[in-house]
Parts: C-alpha cells; structure tokens; sequence
C-alpha cells in the first residue's frame, strides 16, 4: 500500500468475514482476528516472531502474542478502533502469513 496505510476504522462483520478468504488459518470471534501456528520447535517459533516483528513494525501495529514452545498463538484488534477488527489487522494478518512457513 505504497504512500497510505490501511483505515484503522471498525469493520463491519462480513466485511471482516469477505477480508478473511484467502487468508489461511485466520478465524473471526469475540471481535478480533485469531491465528494459532504450530511449528517444530522453540527455535522455529522464535525465528517466525522476528519476522513477523519486522511486519508489524512497518504497520506501526502491533499484535497480542501467546508463544508456548512451538505453539505462536496471534491475536488482531486495533485499539482506535475500540479493540475491534479494522482493515489494518486483515492487512497484518496477510503479511504474517506471507513470512509463516506452517
């Protein structure tokens, strides 16, 4: 998204819904984006979170994180919005899962 950056508005649920196709392993409940990643081990989840870091970091948005062993759970809500799924959180959701290997 050369020169903008996507709304941090509140999506309406099939807005969300229609956003999420194509974007594997993402689920919508509870107003928020939810991915769970399993990977072999703590080393691979450690290396996919630097990654992903570099993502959020260039969106200047930045995700709830759970890290258990290789388990990486991901959590999407966008605090301007009122903690509620923007446009900005699909757009995270899909560079996560261009830098996620599992």
């Amino acid at each position: 998204m050369a020169g903008s950056s996507p709304s941090r508005s509140a999506l309406t649920p099939p807005k969300i819904q229609a956003g999420l196709s194509g974007l594997k392993g993402w689920t919508y409940e509870s107003d928020r984006l939810e991915r769970t990643l399993k990977f072999g081990s703590f080393r691979e989840a450690m290396t996919f979170l630097v990654a992903m870091s570099y993502q959020a970091e260039s969106l200047d948005h930045h995700p709830e994180i759970n890290n258990v062993y290789g388990t990486v759970r991901i959590r999407l809500t966008t605090h301007d919005a009122g903690n509620k799924v923007s446009a900005m959180d699909l757009e995270l959701a899909r560079r996560i899962n261009a830098v996620a290997w599992v």
